[in-house]
Formats: C-alpha cells, sequence, structure tokens
C-alpha cells in the first residue's frame, strides 16, 4: 500500500510541477510564430500573379525561408545548450516583424526572397530555446509538453491560409502590413516567457545534467546513432509528403477541380486543422504508450490514404486529407522527445536538428516537386509521393527506451 501512495503521490506532484502557465504561452508564441511562416505558402497564389512566377520559381520562395529557418537551427540549439539565452526568442521575432513588413512593401521578387528569408530566421531562433524551455516546463510529461507546444504551431500554419483568405484575397499586397500585429503580440509574450525563463535557468541546468548523468547509459554510441539516423530519415519521408500537400495543395484543387483560390484556401485550412489535431494526441499517446509505436503506427499507417489521394473525387480528397493530417501529424511530438531522451542534456540540439531537418526538407523538397510539376503535372507529383509513407516501416528498427526505465 506504501508502494501504491508514493507512486500516486509522485504522479500529483508531477503534475503539480507543471508550468501550465508557460506551456499556455509557449503554444501561443507558437502558434504567432508559425502563423507568420504560414502567410509565406498561403500568399503563393498572390505572388504568382503579382510576381508572373512559375512553379519553380514558387518553390524557390519556400526554398529560401525553409533553409534559411533550418540551417541556422541546429548550431543555435547546440550553442545554447551551452549558454543559454533568456531573451533570444523576442530579439528572433523581431526578425520576422521586419520579414513580413518588407514581404508587403517588396517590389521585386528578390525583395520578397529577403522578407520570406527574415521570417526564417525568426522561426531559426525561435524553436530549439522554445523546446528546451516547453522540456524544463513538463514536470516529468514529455510528450503532452512537446504536443502542446507544436499544436500551438500547427493551429497557426492552419489560421494563415484562412487569415489570408478573408484579409488578402481581392486586395493589394500592401494588406499583408496588417499582419505585422501577429509578431509584436509574440514579441510581448516572448518578453515574459523569457524573464520566467531566465530566473529558472541554474536550477533546470542542474537538472538536465543529473538527468543526462542519469540516462547517458541506456544505449550504446552505435545504436543511438543508428537510431538518430531512422529519426532523421522518418523526418526526411514525412516532410517531403508534408511539402506536397502544404506548397501545392491550393494549386492541385484549382488545376484538378476548378476550385476558386478562395476555395482552395479553405480546404488547406481543414488539412492544416486536422494537422494541429494530430499534433495534440501524438504525444500524451506517446507518454502512455510508448512513444517508438507512436511513431510507426503515424508515417506508415498513413500509407492507404495517401495512396487512395490522386484517384478521389473533390469530397473524398478532403476527406482523405483529413485522415492524413490526423495521422501523419502526430509522430512528430513523439520524435522529438525520442531523440531528446536518446541523447540526454541535447534538449536545444536535438530540437533545432529536427525541426531544422523538417523546415530544410520541405524548402528543398518544394522546390524539387515545383521542378517536377512545371515538367509533369501535379497530378504526377501527387501519384509519385503517395508512395513516401512506406519508408514509415523503418520505425520497427528503433529501441524501445520506455522498457528499460518500466523494467527499474
Amino acid at each position: 500500500m506504501a508502494v501504491v501512495g508514493g507512486s500516486t503521490g509522485a504522479r500529483e506532484t508531477s503534475a503539480e510541477n507543471a508550468v501550465f502557465a508557460v506551456l499556455l504561452a509557449l503554444s501561443f508564441s507558437h502558434m504567432f510564430n508559425d502563423l507568420n511562416s504560414s502567410l509565406v505558402p498561403s500568399l503563393y497564389p498572390n505572388f504568382k500573379a503579382s510576381y508572373g512566377l512559375n512553379f519553380a520559381e514558387v518553390g524557390l520562395i519556400t526554398l529560401v525561408n525553409q533553409a534559411t529557418a533550418s540551417l541556422f537551427q541546429p548550431f543555435i540549439g547546440l550553442y545554447t545548450d551551452r549558454h543559454p539565452m533568456a531573451y533570444s526568442l523576442p530579439l528572433g521575432m523581431c526578425a520576422s516583424l521586419i520579414g513580413i513588413l518588407l514581404m508587403a512593401m517588396a517590389t521585386s521578387f528578390t525583395l520578397l526572397l529577403v522578407a520570406v528569408a527574415l521570417v526564417g530566421v525568426g522561426a531559426a531562433v525561435f524553436h530549439p530555446e522554445a523546446s528546451r524551455i516547453a522540456r524544463n516546463a513538463s514536470g516529468g510529461r514529455h510528450g503532452l509538453a512537446q504536443s502542446l507546444f507544436q499544436v500551438g504551431g500547427n493551429l497557426g500554419s492552419a489560421i494563415g491560409p484562412l487569415a489570408v483568405a478573408l484579409v488578402i484575397a481581392g486586395r493589394t499586397q500592401e494588406r499583408v502590413a496588417w499582419f505585422a500585429i501577429v509578431p509584436l503580440l509574440a514579441i510581448v509574450l516572448l518578453y515574459n516567457i523569457s524573464r520566467w525563463h531566465q530566473r529558472h535557468t541554474v536550477s533546470t541546468r542542474t537538472k538536465a545534467a543529473a538527468a543526462a548523468r542519469l540516462d547517458g547509459g541506456l544505449l550504446s554510441r552505435r545504436r543511438t546513432g543508428a537510431a538518430l539516423l531512422i529519426l532523421l530519415v522518418l523526418i526526411f519521408s514525412k516532410y517531403i509528403y508534408m511539402a506536397s500537400l502544404t506548397s501545392y495543395y491550393t494549386f492541385y484543387l484549382i488545376d484538378r477541380f476548378h476550385v476558386s483560390v478562395q476555395n482552395a484556401q479553405l480546404h488547406l485550412f481543414v488539412f492544416l486543422a486536422a494537422v494541429a489535431v494530430g499534433t495534440l494526441v501524438g504525444g500524451p499517446i506517446g507518454d502512455r504508450y510508448g512513444r517508438k509505436y507512436v511513431i510507426w503506427g503515424s508515417i506508415l499507417g498513413v500509407c492507404p490514404f495517401t495512396l487512395a489521394l490522386p484517384y478521389v473525387n473533390l469530397l473524398w480528397t478532403g476527406i482523405l486529407s483529413i485522415a492524413i493530417g490526423l495521422i501523419l501529424s502526430s509522430a512528430f511530438s513523439a520524435i522529438v522527445v525520442y531523440g531528446t531522451e536518446l541523447i540526454p542534456g541535447k534538449v536545444g540540439m536535438i530540437a533545432g536538428l529536427f525541426f531544422g531537418l523538417a523546415f530544410g526538407t520541405a524548402g528543398v523538397a518544394a522546390a524539387a516537386l515545383g521542378e517536377l510539376a512545371d515538367m509533369t503535372s501535379l497530378a504526377y507529383v501527387y501519384h509519385l509521393c503517395a508512395f513516401l509513407p512506406i519508408i514509415g516501416a523503418v520505425a520497427a528498427f528503433l529501441p524501445d527506451l520506455d522498457r528499460p526505465r518500466t523494467a527499474r
């Protein structure tokens, strides 16, 4: 009975230790950050018309935005693991603010590329440090904390197309400046989060170091490297497919089903909303049943839906896109937490690596898929990408990190 009481008390203490105010603030900040980023693909039809772009040039916009975000993230994460920078979050958001204002005023394709690059810089600074703060505020429920953090980002990504449809559609590019309010709100919120982070930096670093010493011997270096490689392959396959939807889904719907731009953007909003819901449930399920099985089931389990998508009508395209968003998105929270448990004490580096690879893969894939669409068709792109989730089968080779902890 004493053991049971002690276990219950430990769980209650863990729940009390979770700083939900910080987690919710981080989630809202992530929403604002990713809303900034989602403006870029949501405005593709406007940019295409304003600058006379082809699909390859549309892909280049994504490449510049995502590459800027991805290249810096692992290095920022590695640096802040060793030298925490409490106020880097609001400073990084200032870059996004400048980028959005420049998008509204850009008079050439070159200036547009500079603008989306600045938005990417803001994202690069945000994700590693915000992920570390989310883990510090988790009270031990790392999957839940990561899901709450990420769902804010997915909500922001989903709101972007809807906001563009309501605010920008049929109007001049200068109205993009209205969205400057988003990074301004984020800067205020992140300043307060940074103050909390600064007060807790010493204690959380001490706890992280202790956890690293305790968990560091779970796997050999060779098995750790192999598991990390599998995670990177899974992110690669997941985000190439995601890039085909986030970058070209509106064009695909317009081209195949002859819907309006607003209708296509609403379909994109529904898909991204499903991604947000899937992200929210993925982390807690991983906490309860094991992250390996969430990763495996999410990426491989979406195959029947991706394979069917190119062959169905508009109604079923919408339904299947919801299923794809729900299932495929549940993996990323589990992947990030699995990675931080695989290499303890390197939360910023792992988060930066995984978020950076996700953005970088999406950027390169968008450019490559745009070239392929110009040479063939968007329908061919979706037929080809439908097979990518089959790569999820390699998740079967991931070691079960939950089992050794249960055995203790």
